[in-house]
Formats: structure tokens, sequence, C-alpha cells
């Protein structure tokens, strides 16, 4: 004999808590999980969940249940797509029946679970696309009335509508990372650029400030390069460009960075203790210039380097300027050439 629904409520309250569900909350999860509840609520069903199917991997994914008496549908279950009861209501066009055993009794699944009665409305996307299914099931036989059946395609049009909501803010985030990351990353070299190089100076200049470390910036410029280009061509200039870039990065402690600052131009920070600053000095000249000379395999030939001038100075204790460090870093880099040409 079929049970009367003696747990299913009015639909006035339940619009009323769906204006506000709709109204609160933002996100898949914050929406559904109350529109779960306010299933359960008009069905008098003892589990609602949401699901999410894979056609490819042929399964099918509880992501979101809510389970109010005996019946326990778990989260993250997944199961195989052909022995479900989704793919036999969308097959047949059977959304509700509550003699479960008798019309799908071959689906160990819900066997196992002792469905007897069972709700669901496809989740599609706005080209039809197939997410997943909104369901609801029971081990008891009850009946369904037909204003809760409108109910159920409402909440999956919602879920729906949300799915696509959260995919394109995703699609969104992602594609601002990446134009955020182009931005502050020279296409040709692929390693951060003068716009980087200001923001991140200026940020280590900062934390300096506070800790009393050193800020120690060296600027490079590749001697002969507009030479290179003009026997070799710009494509092989391009070529030690990244070569020079690639092994700038490899000579990088942790906390280092390097840029490309312009044409043949880069730039390196690096942070050290006070009190020994000429010393510090030394050691990163030395360091850069081991990096950026020798013999770099550019594809056609082995170019044979002799290295780029290079300028290494040191902040004062309260210095915040990342313009003016780099002026003085780019005077010193100006001596040490003139100084080079005249040897």
């Amino acid at each position: 004999m079929t049970q009367h629904n003696d747990s299913a409520v009015e639909l006035d309250p339940v619009l009323a808590k769906l204006a506000n569900t709709i109204t609160e909350n933002d996100g898949l999860e914050n929406l559904t999980r109350p529109l779960l509840e306010l299933l359960q609520l008009v069905t008098g069903l003892e589990s609602t969940y949401l699901t999410s199917i894979d056609l490819e991997r042929n399964n099918q994914c509880i992501i979101y249940s809510l389970n109010t008496r005996e019946m326990r549908i778990p989260e993250l279950l997944t199961v195989d797509w052909d022995d479900t009861l989704c793919k036999r209501a969308l097959a047949e066009g059977v959304s509700y029946t509550d003699e479960v055993s008798s019309r799908w009794g071959d689906s160990k699944a819900a066997r196992d679970l002792g469905i007897a009665t069972y709700l669901s409305e496809p989740i599609r996307m706005g080209d039809g696309a197939l997410y997943g299914t909104l369901c609801g099931a029971s081990q008891s036989r009850v009946p369904l009335n037909p204003q809760a059946k409108q109910l159920l395609g409402m909440f999956s049009r919602l879920i729906g509508q949300q799915i696509e909501r959260d995919l394109l803010v995703s699609r969104l985030r992602a594609e601002n990372l990446t134009y955020s990351q182009y931005a502050l990353q020279d296409p040709l070299t692929g390693i951060p650029n003068r716009r980087a190089l200001h923001q991140e100076l200026t940020r280590a200049l900062a934390n300096a400030g506070r800790t009393g470390l050193r800020v120690h910036v060296a600027f490079i410029d590749l001697d002969g390069f507009k030479a290179i280009n003009d026997e070799h061509g710009h494509d092989l200039g391009d070529r030690l460009l990244i070569a020079i870039a690639r092994s700038l990065e490899s000579g990088m402690r942790t906390a280092d960075f390097v840029s490309r600052y312009g044409g043949d131009e880069f730039v390196f920070f690096g942070t050290s203790s006070p009190g020994h600053d000429q010393e510090e000095r030394g050691t990163i000249h030395q360091r850069l210039r081991d990096l950026t000379s020798g013999s770099f395999s550019l594809g056609t030939i082995t170019l044979r380097y002799q290295g780029a001038s290079i300028g290494v100075v040191s902040s004062s204790a309260e210095e915040t300027d990342s313009d003016a460090l780099l002026v003085r870093a780019d005077a010193a880099m100006y001596i040490e050439k003139q100084k080079r040409r005249e040897g």
C-alpha cells in the first residue's frame, strides 16, 4: 500500500525559503545544500543529492547529499554509470517511480541501498550538455505531488545556471591570471620584465627597511650585442638573450631575482645582512660575470661570448626608491663598461 507523505510541507513557506536561498547564497555548494533541504521538505524523501556524470569514465559521483533518516548516500561516492537509476530514468524518460524494485530490479546499487522510491531531474548546461542529476530516494514508497515535480525542475535549472556561472568565473580568473603573468613576463626570454622588477624591488626595499637587510642591485649590459646582431642576424641575437636569461636563472639563489630590463640589459637583485656590503657586491659581480660569459650553444653555432658590463650597488639603510637604486646601478655599469673599453 502506498504510504501517505506526512513529511511534505506546504509550498508557500518553501517558496519564501527558496527566495532567501537564491538571494543569500553564492557558489554551487552554498546554493545546492539549501535546495537539497527544501527538496526533502517538499517531497518527504529520505535522501536528496546532486550528482555529476562523467561519460568518458562511465561513472557517476555524488557531489552533495542530505540524508535525513536511515538511508545513507555518501558524498563523493562514485558508481558505475551503467548500473545507476539515473541512466535508466533518462533513457526511459521516467523521472519518478515508487516501484523501483519491480521497474529497475537489475540495478545492484538500488538493491544495496534498498531504494523503493526514486526521483530525478537532469542538470543540463546552456548548450544542452548533461552535467549530472538532482535526485531523491527513499526506502519506503513515497507519493509525489505535481508541485514537487515543478520545484524539482526549477531547482535543477537554478543549479545548472550556477554551475555555468561558476565555470565562467573560474575561466575568467584563469584568463586573468594568465594575463597578469604575461603582463609581468618578458615574452622573449620568459623571465620577469621591467614592470615585475619594479614591483619586486619596491617590495624588497620595504622588507629590508623592516628587517635591516641590504638589497644589492646589479645592472647587466651585454657588451658587443649589436655587433653580434649585425654579424649573425637578429634571430641568433634573440637566441643569445634567451641563453643568457637561462644561465642567469640557473645561478639564482631562492631569494634572488633576475629580470630582463629591455634590449640587451638585465637586472639582478638579492639581499644580505649589513656589514659586508663591499664583499657581497664583489661576490655578486663575479657570479654574474661567470653566468654571462663563456660558450653558448645557439642552435646553428656555438658562440664564445666575452661577457657583460656589470654595475653592482647596495641600498642604504633607509632607501625605499627603487628607481633611484636602479639609476645608481646603471651608472656603476657604465663606469665598468668604460673601463672594459679602455682595457
